[in-house]
């Protein structure tokens, strides 16, 4: 069986899980503390990041993105990276402001500093540095808001990596109550129909031990 390592609240972790159900490719997650920094998951991914792929051949493949592209290239039925050129461009390119932007501005911010940090007993969390990321979210979900005011999805005119991307760091900070969706009509709206999807329903039913997600975590219709 393919095993996906992962943390329930990592963005990263949750984008490769919502594209291996986006493909219907049957997977198990194993949880991976990461702090804990075990001999045996260092020899598969040095880095100790989450996540990491293992195929059932026993083909090891570290690293989102890395992760991503494997499966689109492997498994292109369902197509998530483009078609065109132009296409493979513009989801890369939004794809990289999730996963690089948002993640050191926003991510960074809250999800280490109030759920990572506290896990690998690492200290308290600093408010200065959730009060920027809040600041800087509130500023992200006018960005997704415009590109969803624009197109059908973030980087177009079809569903694709950008949106699970950018998806998997707003679940993760909607899990523990981040996201004040008032904010953004337009993102809320997006975001909502991204929700509905199948490929979304595992993650909805995820639980953490010391944090209850809002109400509207699991609400399709907030």
């Amino acid at each position: 069986m393919r095993i996906l390592h992962h943390l329930p609240l990592s963005p990263f972790a949750r984008k490769v899980r919502l594209v291996l159900a986006e493909k219907r490719l049957p997977f198990e997650l194993k949880l991976e503390r990461t702090w804990e920094r075990r001999p045996e998951y260092l020899a598969m991914n040095p880095a100790g990041t989450v996540p990491t792929l293992v195929e059932e051949n026993g083909l090891v493949v570290p690293h989102s993105n890395a992760i991503c592209e494997y499966l689109d290239e492997a498994y292109p039925d369902i197509s998530l990276i483009g078609r065109t050129l132009a296409e493979r461009a513009e989801i890369r390119a939004v794809t990289a402001w999730f996963d690089e932007r948002f993640a050191t501005e926003v991510s960074r911010n809250l999800l280490y500093e109030k759920v990572m940090k506290p896990a690998a007993k690492r200290g308290a969390p600093d408010p200065s540095r959730i009060r920027d990321g809040y600041a800087a979210l509130r500023a992200h979900l006018g960005h997704i808001g415009f590109l969803a005011e624009r197109r059908k999805y973030l980087a177009g005119a079809n569903l694709s990596l950008a949106d699970f991307a950018a998806a998997a760091h707003l679940s993760a900070l909607d899990f523990i109550g981040d996201i004040d969706w008032s904010v953004n009509p337009a993102a809320r709206e997006w975001y909502a129909r991204i929700k509905s999807r199948p490929a979304f329903r595992p993650l909805l039913n995820d639980r953490v031990s010391g944090f209850t997600p809002p109400p509207h975590y699991a609400d399709l219709d907030f």
